[in-house]
């Protein structure tokens, strides 16, 4: 991409982001291109991340690891759903994703467990999610009994118009109390923990995480 319209891109990506300034979106820009790789760009062709590409980077970059959670994430990103994360949806969602505030994250995060995008987590999306995630102990003669019985606690705790789903109310309103339950079905956010293992993979982002 010639300067002038890297220039022009920068100017208006950061004119409709709130959480990046013009120097970060324009690392985040060429960061982008660099995981894309040397793409000749033509007419009608979308240039983005694909799926597998992008599942890549939230397991090397962002430590993820949970393949049911890292689709969701995706599809979080890829707003327009042509199976692939352009340059803008990688801006966009980057600054949900690393500097969202408290309500863009539950936002973000309710759409990641909503698995059917019906508005409303359900039981059978919980006990999915909670058995993809969590640590399989092999002793346990029938461990979705187990998880049954979490997805009932965590109902008790979350479900506050008692209708045995959650919706976004009754997912907001928990997370204002406790906010360790923003991640209650699995870990779709970034962990501080790996920033110095993303600073040794891209320099460039470290101004950004610091």
């Amino acid at each position: 991409m010639n300067r002038k319209k890297l220039q022009k891109l920068t100017d208006t990506l950061t004119k409709n982001c709130k959480h990046f300034n013009k120097f970060e979106v324009n690392c985040l820009i060429n960061l982008f291109y660099n995981l894309v790789g040397e793409v000749t760009e033509r007419q009608g062709i979308t240039i983005g991340l694909d799926r597998n590409a992008f599942r890549n980077i939230l397991h090397m970059t962002f430590g993820m690891t949970d393949d049911m959670i890292m689709d969701r994430v995706f599809r979080g990103f890829d707003k327009d759903n042509d199976g692939c994360v352009n340059v803008s949806e990688w801006i966009y969602g980057l600054s949900v994703f690393l500097r969202g505030t408290l309500e863009e994250k539950m936002k973000y995060c309710f759409e990641v467990f909503d698995l059917n995008g019906d508005g409303f987590i359900s039981k059978e999306e919980m006990f999915h999610m909670l058995k993809n995630s969590l640590l399989k102990q092999p002793s346990e003669e029938d461990p979705d009994e187990g998880i049954k019985d979490l997805v009932e606690i965590t109902l008790k705790k979350m479900d506050h118009d008692h209708d045995g789903k959650l919706s976004f109310s009754d997912y907001e309103q928990a997370v204002r109390e406790e906010t360790l339950l923003l991640e209650a079905f699995g870990p779709c956010l970034p962990d501080p923990k790996n920033h110095p293992q993303l600073f040794h993979s891209h320099p460039e982002l470290m101004v950004i995480l610091t």
